[in-house]
């Protein structure tokens, strides 16, 4: 969240109609596309959570995330992500290995079958943006008046 001084101007914003239209539907937009991504996951036998896990570990180079890079990019507190780490690991989607330069520091890696379930997912999300992408709010101008 991105936390600024609001200054008089920002107060005094014209907001028409159709500001508070655009945002509505793209916030009812959004949440049916987390809704789709929610029931994908569970119809592959994963949770929400497993997904969006294997999404970040894919989404870092090698030698993968540390747990703590795992944890911010959930925004979940670190024993959280433990926990989801080793549901995915039980179930064989990750792997932990220690870190080469650091044998303190664990990183997280996909197996191939997470990557081939994470693929599926991504494949399944990506039919489902066109939808979200729609009702990205355009900007529009908003009139502030001096002073």
């Amino acid at each position: 969240m991105v936390n600024r001084r609001r200054t008089g101007s920002d107060r005094k914003a014209t907001l028409q109609d159709e500001h508070y239209r655009n945002l509505a539907r793209f916030r009812y937009a959004l949440r049916r596309f987390l809704r789709f991504s929610e029931t994908a996951a569970r119809e592959v036998g994963v949770s929400p959570g497993q997904y969006q896990l294997l999404l970040f570990v894919k989404d870092f180079a090698a030698p993968g995330p540390t747990v703590a890079d795992l944890a911010e990019r959930l925004q979940i507190r670190h024993q959280s992500a433990v926990g989801l780490i080793d549901r995915c690991a039980r179930s064989g989607l990750v792997r932990r290995q220690r870190d080469p330069d650091d044998g303190r520091r664990v990183r997280v890696q996909l197996t191939r079958n997470g990557s081939r379930l994470l693929a599926r997912l991504v494949l399944e999300h990506y039919r489902g943006l066109a939808e979200l992408d729609a009702a990205i709010p355009r900007p529009l101008s908003i009139r502030i008046p001096p002073g």
